[in-house]
């Protein structure tokens, strides 16, 4: 765990995506710490995290990783935390803030997605189909190297900065193949629907124009759901705004933490 900004303001605490670490967030780190005390971690499996911690077991599914983000904010024992939750880590941001809603001041939903695979019977529309998720955890457990280096740059989009594709490409690649295909069905064949509506805590969801793997029907379900939530839509491509367009999305999360703050 990193700690980082100022020691008297509130905490902000960043949670990473699937076959990230918390060096995800190096470039909206520096635009957060002027006014809150920033709280970084790797999931375990991840970055720089304890690998003997892991089991299948724990983190087959995502209430292993909501209850480590539980353990954290008790262990800052710091008050009510504003917590940003990229990608996967998004939806375990609302699985903790159901069921311990005095821990968090607010959510921040960095590209959510609460399930990948599409429901026609719903009309609900995640976008993907099964047949494509099916696809998908074949060829990362058949190829993990081989599936981090085709995916990655989909998944970041701007073709025409291909340093950010390769960053993800590399950041996979440091995963561990067992933990990525544990951590991946636990990502990719979640439906967190039902969940939303037990938000109860100020909730900003941030999509992007244009991502491939949450689609803006996606954010505006979220929105939906969640009472009260407030959804912005930022000017950046792909589904890691914080690398893509640091700026805009640094901003987004400190205002509204600054408001969950007065």
């Amino acid at each position: 765990m990193t700690v980082t900004g100022r020691t008297d303001g509130p905490v902000i605490l960043l949670a990473h995506g699937f076959g990230c670490d918390q060096n995800m967030w190096r470039l909206v780190v520096p635009v957060l710490e002027r006014d809150f005390r920033v709280v970084l971690f790797d999931h375990v499996g991840t970055g720089r995290s304890d690998l003997s911690a892991w089991s299948e077991e724990r983190y087959a599914a995502l209430d292993g990783y909501t209850q480590d983000v539980l353990e954290i904010c008790r262990v800052l024992d710091a008050g009510p935390v504003v917590f940003v939750g990229h990608s996967v880590s998004a939806m375990v941001g609302v699985l903790a803030a159901a069921q311990e809603p005095e821990r968090f001041a607010g959510l921040v939903l960095l590209t959510p997605s609460p399930r990948y695979i599409d429901d026609p019977a719903t009309g609900y529309r995640g976008g993907f189909s099964a047949e494509d998720i099916d696809e998908l955890l074949h060829s990362l457990e058949s190829n993990y190297l081989g599936w981090s280096a085709t995916m990655a740059p989909v998944i970041m989009g701007n073709p025409e900065r291909p340093e950010l594709g390769q960053e993800l490409t590399n950041s996979f690649c440091r995963t561990d193949p067992e933990i990525a295909r544990v951590f991946a069905r636990a990502t990719f064949l979640s439906d967190n629907r039902d969940d939303l509506a037990a938000v109860t805590v100020p909730t900003l969801i941030a999509q992007c124009s244009n991502d491939a793997i949450a689609p803006p029907e996606v954010g505006a379900f979220v929105h939906a759901r969640i009472p009260g939530s407030e959804l912005v839509t930022l000017t950046a491509t792909g589904h890691c705004p914080q690398l893509s367009a640091p700026g805009a999305t640094a901003e987004a999360i400190a205002a509204f933490a600054a408001g969950t703050a007065r």
